[in-house]
């Protein structure tokens, strides 16, 4: 784990799967960062796996940098599923890196 870095709880408004609190850790993104993200996006997908959402904001104005965060509306609780760090601009449609796609899938069909 990162040093300094503190696991974030569940509690009645989020939910974290391990896989979005590992991704945090290997990104180097804090839990302060992904509900900015998800309450001030700059950019919101409906994501390729159904039912879920994709948001994005800008690193800083001068970082070509985005940082992504996927989550899941669950009766007024967020299923906070995954975070990275992309590098450049995404395309419009097609926000989510296929590696991304295949690690949410692979959360999802377990039940993390």
């Amino acid at each position: 784990m990162l040093q300094g870095f503190k696991v974030p709880k569940n509690n009645g408004k989020y939910y974290w799967t391990n896989h979005i609190v590992q991704k945090m850790v290997y990104y180097k993104i804090s839990p302060s960062r992904v509900k900015r993200i998800i309450r001030a996006p700059d950019r919101v997908e409906e994501s390729i796996v159904p039912g879920l959402v994709a948001a994005m904001k800008k690193f800083s104005k001068s970082a070509k940098e985005e940082i992504w965060a996927i989550y899941q509306v669950d009766h007024k609780k967020l299923k906070l599923i995954s975070a990275w760090r992309y590098p450049g601009k995404s395309s419009e449609r097609n926000p989510i890196p296929q590696e991304i796609l295949r690690e949410i899938k692979l959360v999802i069909n377990l039940g993390t």
